[in-house]
């Protein structure tokens, strides 16, 4: 099953469990249960379930805040405010940490060991390429080359996470300034087009002038060569009275 599939029935069945149930506790433990679920790495739908926007400014908004920064939100902005946060298990500590290296790789294709020791909480590299290889790599959600010679991950794919506030914006507008620059690009291409397929054209007319020219050329030697290796009337009369005159 690939990991579009396995999200996809994750987060259904999340979605109908968060749904059933109405009082506080009940949301918030399946706010952990979901935060904590190892194959897991999707939380907007259920972000935005009525009942659980329901949270805000209750005494379990904590949880709320909780799974917005599971959605959202990577390691160090859980250290950031980990006073207002419940405390993580370490299967939310490790979920945490992959999320923050899929942040890093929607952001960089390389990714210097140095910065995801620091943002990780790493001391070693042998930890951090542990970590990359057996929690992300072969979890699926990123895929990419260990380079221990320049101290890099160069990431190949990554997973999507949720969009952040504001995000599907400026999306949009990325995506309308690219759909801008390839319609002027195909203008472009279309005007090239034609200036060659004109070009051609000029190209076809000119070569077809110079075999006519070729040609006239050709015939008007062929008459003078013809007309000078054949022999005149006067020639042929003085070519004979000459033979006459010596018999």
């Amino acid at each position: 099953m690939d990991i579009e599939q396995r999200q996809s029935e994750l987060i259904d069945h999340f979605v109908k469990q968060a749904s059933a149930v109405s009082n506080a506790p009940s949301l918030a433990s399946v706010i952990v249960e979901a935060t904590s679920n190892p194959l897991l790495f999707a939380f907007s739908e259920i972000l935005a379930l009525p009942n659980v926007l329901q949270l805000e400014a209750t005494d379990n908004s904590v949880y709320l805040d909780l799974l917005r920064l599971f959605a959202h939100g990577i390691w160090s902005d859980y250290k950031s405010n980990s006073d207002r946060l419940p405390q993580l298990t370490p299967d939310q500590i490790l979920k945490l940490k992959q999320l923050t290296v899929l942040t890093l790789a929607e952001t960089y294709k390389v990714l210097p060991y140095d910065q995801l020791m620091q943002e990780l909480d790493v001391t070693n590299v042998r930890e951090l390429e542990d970590f990359l290889i057996n929690e992300c790599m072969y979890a699926g959600i990123v895929r990419g080359k260990l380079d221990q010679l320049r101290r890099c991950f160069e990431v190949q794919f990554a997973a999507g996470r949720d969009l952040r506030p504001g995000q599907l914006g400026n999306m949009i507008q990325t995506l309308s300034n690219w759909l801008s620059t390839s319609e002027n690009m195909l203008v472009s291409i279309q005007d090239k087009i034609k200036w060659a397929d004109a070009m051609s054209e000029i190209d076809k007319k000119h070569r077809k002038d110079v075999e006519e020219k070729v040609e006239e050329v050709k015939k008007s030697l062929f008459k003078k060569l013809h007309t000078v290796s054949r022999p005149t009337s006067t020639s042929e009369g003085m070519r004979r009275s000459a033979l006459n005159l010596v018999e």
